[in-house]
C-alpha cells in the first residue's frame, strides 16, 4: 500500500507543499492535519474501547440464558 518515503521524499513533498500553499498558510494546514489526525485516533479508541466492552459483556449474557 503505501511504500517508504525516506528522508528525500519527505523533503520533496514539503518543498512542493511550500509552493503550493505558500509559508503564511503552512503552519496553519499544519496544524488543522494535526487536529483532525488527534480527532481520528481518539474516534478509533473509542471504537476499539466499545469494541473490548461488548466482548466482555457476551460470556456474561450467555451465563445469565443458560441460568434460565
Amino acid at each position: 500500500m503505501i511504500s517508504n518515503i525516506g528522508i528525500p521524499g519527505l523533503i520533496l513533498v514539503l518543498v512542493i507543499a511550500l509552493i503550493i500553499f505558500g509559508p503564511s498558510k503552512l503552519p496553519e494546514i499544519g496544524r488543522a492535519f494535526g487536529r483532525t489526525l488527534t480527532e481520528f485516533k481518539s474516534a478509533a479508541k473509542d471504537l476499539v474501547g466499545d469494541e473490548e466492552k461488548s466482548e466482555e459483556k457476551k460470556p456474561v449474557l450467555a451465563a445469565v440464558k443458560k441460568e434460565k
